[in-house]
């Protein structure tokens, strides 16, 4: 059973069950040129709030094979970091652009205001933005339905020194109370295909 922060905005219930840290292994398998790249990792996610109505995400991964790690450059592996929320339509109460604050009401401040976001599957649409320390930043569009996300890029931004990246879809579900992920990737010349996947437990 999910326990609901008191502070938590009613924006963020559909999403309550990612928050916590999460921490377990996964296997990385990937064509690249004419080779196939398969090892383990582990990994540690973090999905926070701060009392805003979107989740903090950050993910550490590192190898855990060790004759892959040795050549590799060092055995971390990767991180992520980025924000995610329900989408909706920009209210005159919303934060920004820049620093500027909202002004009025907060928007979708109850459940039943937030029942209303509802999609026609019954569940809610969703974004997620995530970027890489590699000059890489992905937008992902998507759909919580209960204890199960599905994202697929909307747009990938790289730098012109990142790795060619062209898209993305991450799937993210609630299972005998792990979170399972798996992330398919079109990048270095590969359409899209199958790239990652793990298992993690919630450890705080």
């Amino acid at each position: 059973m999910i326990e609901l922060d008191a502070s938590l905005p009613p924006e963020l219930v559909p999403l309550s069950w990612l928050i916590g840290v999460w921490e377990g292994s996964g296997v990385v398998n990937f064509p690249v040129g004419d080779e196939v790249r398969n090892f383990e990792f582990g990994q540690r996610v973090s999905f926070s709030h701060d009392g805003l109505p979107y989740l903090n995400y950050t993910s550490s991964a590192w190898v855990l094979d060790e004759a892959e790690a040795s050549s590799l450059d060092s055995a971390p592996l990767a991180s992520e970091v980025g924000y995610w929320r329900l989408s909706r339509p920009v209210q005159a109460a919303d934060a920004g652009p820049g620093m500027l604050p909202g002004g009025g009401p907060a928007p979708f401040s109850s459940a039943e205001q937030v029942e209303t976001l509802r999609n026609a599957d019954s569940g809610f649409d969703v974004e997620a933005t995530i970027v890489h320390p590699g000059g890489v930043s992905e937008l992902y569009l998507g759909q919580v339905k209960a204890a199960r996300i599905d994202l697929a890029t909307d747009a990938v931004m790289r730098s012109a020194t990142a790795h060619e990246h062209s898209a993305s879809t991450r799937l993210y579900g609630l299972v005998d109370n792990h979170l399972l992920w798996a992330w398919d990737l079109a990048a270095l010349g590969q359409p899209l295909t199958s790239h990652a996947s793990a298992r993690l437990s919630r450890v705080d």
